[in-house]
């Protein structure tokens, strides 16, 4: 069983994933958030950031481009190659209202015969490997069946499908029945995508589909970084012959060293209390869930503008909270 990182816009940079990386049990990949490629101008200076081969040094990075415009995948790849990547993969999942409207992400898939040309010309034109991540549809379940079958047409390395529909965001429930079709009948690797958030998720879903290759964790594993750890069981027995008090209290210590590494990370690469109190409140949108009785802790957090007033409730959180093992998550 492989596991990934899912590309969360803002979040899983390259601070984020070296951070994560030094902490907690490695991802076989991480994937970048989704980069935008540029007719003759290539990346924008945070994206070239993101992906340079000195800030991805020993993790399994796979860039993530968000476009419909087939020259222009083809220019970042060859760029992204020349960089040492060996893969890149296709966003056609991506439901943001600025993004679906222009034909791209999610919104892409609502235009079968144009996709089809765009993966014709990619695949036609590269040599290094593509994967994609994809909805099932814009509106309606039905369309994946026509949707899947192009994409049985070419080779892709990998396909990541997130089982909801562009209208559904990240609301209603992970369409089992379609992605268990695809995952039975893909020609090549199916990735599954969506609402992992507990070792409890993860058994129930490889009891309905055993043998899955990969799964793919996102809000789950910003919420709790030691997902992974729990969901592969790595140390279980220790943690299980432990006392609860002592397994609470180290879970606990993870947390905050985690933290502490990352706000630190985001202060030596941004600079600016501004700019770090942004990054820092988006990781706490969801990694603030895990916590008991959280709600107090995540509006001081969220009003704080300074550095002095956000590591005070970061403290409180931590000297007078617990992490919660419940793994469910209001988001």
């Amino acid at each position: 069983m492989n596991y990934y990182l899912a590309p969360l816009e803002g979040i899983t940079t390259y601070i984020y994933r070296n951070t994560y990386h030094s902490m907690f049990a490695p991802m076989d990949k991480y994937f970048t958030p989704f980069l935008v490629p540029r007719p003759k101008k290539g990346f924008s200076s945070r994206e070239l950031n993101d992906i340079l081969p000195e800030h991805n040094q020993g993790l399994f990075v796979v860039p993530q481009l968000l476009t419909n415009r087939a020259e222009d995948f083809i220019y970042a790849a060859r760029m992204l190659a020349d960089a040492g990547y060996g893969e890149v993969n296709v966003n056609l999942g991506c439901p943001s209202g600025t993004v679906v409207p222009k034909g791209k992400g999610a919104g892409f898939l609502a235009h079968p015969a144009e996709l089809e040309r765009f993966l014709d010309e990619i695949f036609s034109k590269l040599t290094l490997r593509i994967s994609v991540k994809t909805r099932i549809g814009m509106e309606c379940p039905e369309e994946f069946g026509a949707l899947f079958r192009i994409f049985q047409k070419f080779p892709l390395e990998e396909l990541v499908i997130h089982p909801r529909v562009r209208e559904d965001y990240y609301k209603n429930q992970p369409n089992l029945t379609v992605f268990g079709k695809a995952f039975r009948e893909s020609k090549c690797p199916a990735c599954y995508n969506g609402d992992i958030f507990s070792r409890g998720d993860l058994e129930k879903l490889l009891g309905e589909f055993p043998g899955l290759p990969a799964v793919m964790l996102g809000r789950g594993i910003i919420a709790n970084p030691a997902l992974l750890e729990e969901c592969a069981g790595i140390s279980l027995a220790a943690r299980e012959s432990g006392e609860a008090q002592g397994m609470q209290a180290g879970k606990l210590q993870k947390f905050q060293q985690f933290h502490d590494a990352l706000f630190q990370n985001y202060q030596e690469a941004l600079g600016g209390d501004r700019n770090v109190l942004f990054k820092m409140k988006e990781v706490w949108t969801y990694m603030i869930q895990s916590f008991t009785n959280y709600k107090h802790y995540a509006k001081q957090i969220k009003k704080a503008e300074t550095v002095q007033a956000y590591g005070a409730a970061v403290r409180g959180l931590f000297r007078e909270q617990e992490v919660t093992g419940h793994g469910r998550f209001s988001f």
